[in-house]
Formats: structure tokens, sequence, C-alpha cells
């Protein structure tokens, strides 16, 4: 085996400041300065998920990519959902997962309605042949300043995608899911440690982190984990399509230990680990990547 060089993590990715930038929600990665860096070029797979079946909501851009390419390279094949406004995005990850000659099944629509989350659960059974990994990464962020500036409309939108959407998927796969399968939930930092700008947004992802640790408990007898990431600030659309103000956006990242944002790459063997069978013993766990500020 090949000796590897030491990587300074410092200096790895690319620091503040960034342009100022702005796209209509949901945003494109492909459209961002930088490009974030999803793994595209550098995941490496060794056969850690081979045959296995993984659904993953968000999975055009942000670390639901970064998982669908790895999960890819580690043998898996993968339906990912999203936005019709995501595409460009989506049909970039997928000519990826098919050049690992697997199996990607692209899966538009919207997560706030019910009976799309149950036609998503059914169609990625369908065209994968079974589920045994579910990913409910898709979220919706939008900064605003004052709970008097969030509007009903605003609550319930980010509610529906971060909360009832898991809710239904998860009811909806559960009669697929064999022991040995599991469900990984994207969590934060701000369920720990929530910016005052992100008053909806960040409740959701303390109601992610709390899911996790309850239903993780109530499917251990069917042998089924469940577990969690919590990112700290990652360079993703979110960000750029009204996550983040444009002071926060030309900082992002920077008042961290490490001094950047951290990449959707280097999340990826994080959701990759949490899937393999290797981690039997890992659930109800929340396994987090902060750049050395945050929780847990």
């Amino acid at each position: 085996m090949a000796e590897q060089d030491l990587i300074d993590p410092v200096a790895r990715h690319p620091k503040p400041p960034f342009k100022k930038q702005s796209q209509p929600w949901p945003g494109l990665a492909g459209k961002m300065e930088p490009r974030p860096d999803h793994g595209e070029t550098s995941y490496e797979g060794s056969g850690r998920l081979a045959g296995r079946k993984a659904l993953i909501t968000g999975g055009d851009s942000g670390m639901g990519r970064a998982a669908a390419i790895a999960y890819a390279r580690e043998g898996a094949d993968v339906a990912i959902n999203y936005l019709p406004a995501e595409e460009p995005d989506a049909q970039e990850v997928i000519a990826l997962i098919k050049k690992e000659g697997r199996t990607g099944l692209p899966i538009p629509g919207d997560l706030k309605d019910e009976a799309f989350c149950k036609k998503l659960v059914e169609q990625a059974v369908q065209g994968l042949g079974g589920l045994d990994i579910i990913v409910n990464n898709a979220a919706r962020q939008q900064t605003r300043a004052s709970i008097l500036d969030v509007s009903s409309e605003d609550f319930d939108a980010t509610m529906k995608t971060n909360i009832y959407a898991p809710f239904w998927i998860i009811k909806a796969a559960l009669p697929h899911l064999k022991p040995g399968s599991c469900i990984v939930g994207t969590t934060s930092e701000q369920a720990y440690d929530p910016s005052p700008d992100l008053y909806d947004y960040a409740q959701t992802k303390a109601a992610t982190m709390n899911y996790v640790k309850s239903l993780a408990k109530q499917l251990a007898s069917k042998g089924i984990r469940v577990n969690g990431v919590a990112p700290g600030p990652i360079w993703t659309p979110l960000q750029v399509s009204g996550g983040a103000t444009m002071e926060k956006l030309e900082k992002f990242g920077g008042m961290t230990p490490l001094g950047r944002p951290g990449q959707p790459a280097e999340l990826a063997s994080i959701y990759v680990q949490l899937a393999a069978a290797d981690a039997s013993y890992a659930t109800g766990q929340v396994y987090g990547a902060a750049g050395g500020s945050g929780q847990p």
C-alpha cells in the first residue's frame, strides 16, 4: 500500500473572505464560487457498502451529494431526491454514480408533500430492488434577523421539509427495512448552539438529533440502526440561497478554530461509517464535524 502524505486540515480547502454571491432558493452547487468539493475527484472506495441500496434526500448537493458519491464508490446503488430546480446538480451526481457501474436513480419532487414522500420510497424500492439505507439529509434554511420576520408560511415550509418529511419517509420505508438496515439523519451544530438568526431551522435540527436518539431505541430490537451527522459551517448552496446574510457569507467558517468552512467531501466518510456493517454497535449516536467548534 502506497504511503499517504500528511494533509494540513487548516490549508486543505478555501478560507474566507468569500465573494458576495446570491442565488434564488434552493441554489445550485454548480454556480457557487468556489465550487464545493463533494469528493468528485478525491473519494476512493473500498467496497464497504457492496450491494447496499440507499435513498438520499437532498442528494444533488452538499452532504447528500458527498454521501451519494461515496456510497456509489463503496459499491451501493443510490436513489437521490431533490427539487426539480436542482436538476443540473442532480444530473452530475447521477452521472458519477453510474460511472462507478452502480444504479443511479433520480427522483425529483417536493418533500413538503406527504403523498410524494410515500411515492418517493415506493419508487426507490422498485428502482433499486429494495432499500436498506435511508439518509434524511434535505433541509430548508433561511436566515431571518427576528422571529417577527418569520412568516407562518416560512415556518411551515421549514418544518415540513426538515421534520415532517423524515417522519413520512421513515414510516413509508420501515416495512422494507430488514435487520442490518440503517437510517442516518443530518442534524447540525445548530441543534446544540443555535444562531439567533436561524430560529426555525435550528429547532428542526434539535428535533432531528432527538428523533435519532428516540428512534434508535425504538428500532434496536428490529436490528435497524439510527444515527445522525452534525456538521458545522459547511460550504453548500444552503448558504448562498438565503441561509446566510451577505456579511456572514463573506466570513463563512472563519470563526472556527480551523479558520475555514468545511467542504461536503470532509463528511463523506462519516456517512459511510454510519451505514457500514462494521459500525454495528453504533446506534443513537450523533457524529460531529465542525472544524473544532460546536457540539457534539
